[in-house]
């Protein structure tokens, strides 16, 4: 996964890389090094991580197969959504309440640390807020009432409303929507901006990052562990946290037989007129669906519609991925058939069945934090400050994260992607129901 459709340390060909802030060439770990810490990713978790534990006077070390913010961190959709990836009644139901209550709390923090980190370190994310999830049939108007509802009423949520068909059609110019919940507790910000700006906002608290870094393998020690990279560096450190999501592949087979690879595509747009896009997006909210296989787009900075759509399973990317996402960007917006595409690139996220992390410790000093499900941007950056504070021995929220079950999917290495796209080529075919 990790050099399947990418050059070695070269960003995508995306609008983020190309309006990045502060791209930071570091060089590769050469001969050996000893840290309190020794974090295998550099993404949204990794960053957060290093962070939080450097500025807290702990020794890190940060490993990535090719740069920091290279991974999903810097070429997701945007969104910073609150809460858990699944509604409150599913986590309810396979929690129970008061355990599902402390995983949302966890989760409405996130886009909140979110803000507080580019604030305090000057990152330029463009942050705006609002999450619009909008229904693709109105037998889902209901339930999203209730759901809306039940956060106001049962967890005193009030950033929460549901929108009616009329109204939203003033809000949002895309076809084929009914009702909607619009969620001011989360937002939208560009995506890469924030992983770089992690990165040195760590570096300037005293974290070191080494890029083109791949690891091969930790060796596990008493006291200390040796993590390896296939250049012949070397790690010596007390702790590790593997920090891979979706490009975890087989360095560490209990977390891998539970994150799932797979491929999400996002386009950029021409620049539109201040005209066509607030008659796209009015408020300038981010806007997912209700598909399985789901539509979330927003605008950027510059009026760019920024569109993601259509997953896949291989590990191959589509010859021409702005075709591959202009099909569902027109079923949605059939006014842009004819907009111009100035960019477009697929990234690799880790899914885990119950599409929720899965946090674990693995061994002595040893940790995973993986399989965010498309909501990284923030429970990722979130799990930083849970693991920092796990390290100071405030272990509670670590824990609450980690006793989610997180089961391994079917199939064994050999069945399971078969498996998976069986079962999501059934989960498109209902969306079409």
């Amino acid at each position: 996964m990790l050099y399947r459709n990418d050059r070695e340390g070269a960003f995508p060909p995306s609008y983020y890389a190309a309006s990045a802030v502060g791209a930071v060439d570091r060089s590769s770990l050469s001969g050996a090094v000893e840290a309190d810490i020794c974090i295998i990713g550099a993404g949204f978790a990794g960053l957060s991580t290093a962070l939080h534990c450097a500025e807290r006077g702990r020794s890190v070390v940060v490993l990535d197969a090719h740069r920091a913010g290279w991974g999903a961190s810097g070429r997701n959709g945007g969104q910073a959504g609150a809460g858990q990836r699944l509604d409150q009644d599913d986590l309810e139901a396979m929690l129970g309440v008061d355990h599902a209550r402390e995983a949302f709390r966890i989760g409405v923090e996130a886009p909140l640390l979110v803000q507080e980190l580019a604030h305090k370190h000057s990152i330029p994310i463009g942050y705006k807020p609002g999450v619009l999830h909008t229904n693709h049939r109105a037998r889902f108007d209901k339930e999203s009432r209730d759901y809306a509802g039940k956060l106001n009423d049962d967890y005193g949520y009030d950033k929460i409303r549901f929108v009616e068909r009329d109204e939203l059609a003033e809000m949002l110019g895309a076809a084929g929507c009914y009702g909607a919940t619009l969620d001011m507790g989360g937002g939208h910000c560009h995506p890469l901006n924030l992983a770089l700006g992690l990165a040195r906002a760590a570096e300037g608290a005293g974290a070191r990052i080494y890029d083109r870094s791949p690891v091969v393998a930790v060796e596990q020690g008493d006291p200390a562990h040796q993590i390896r990279t296939a250049a012949g560096g070397a790690v010596r450190a007390e702790t590790v946290l593997y920090a891979c999501n979706g490009y975890l592949a087989g360095l560490e087979p209990r977390t891998a037989a539970r994150v799932m690879p797979i491929n999400s595509f996002v386009v950029a747009t021409e620049p539109l007129d201040e005209t066509v896009a607030r008659g796209l997006i009015r408020d300038d909210v981010a806007v997912a669906d209700s598909r399985f296989v789901v539509n979330y787009y927003r605008l950027s900075e510059d009026r760019r519609l920024l569109f993601g759509g259509g997953e896949t399973y291989s590990y191959n990317f589509p010859a021409r991925i702005e075709d591959f996402v202009r099909r569902p960007m027109r079923a949605v917006f059939p006014q842009l058939a004819d907009v111009r595409i100035d960019y477009g690139w697929g990234g690799t996220l880790g899914i885990t069945r119950p599409r929720l992390p899965d946090f674990a410790q693995l061994g002595r000093g040893i940790y995973s934090m993986s399989g965010y499900s498309g909501s990284g941007l923030a429970m990722a950056t979130r799990s930083g400050k849970i693991f920092a504070d796990m390290l100071d021995g405030d272990d509670y929220d670590f824990h609450v994260m980690a006793k989610i079950p997180t089961p391994a999917f079917p199939g064994g290495g050999r069945w399971r992607h078969p498996l998976l796209f069986a079962a999501m080529t059934w989960y498109a075919f209902r969306d079409r129901l």
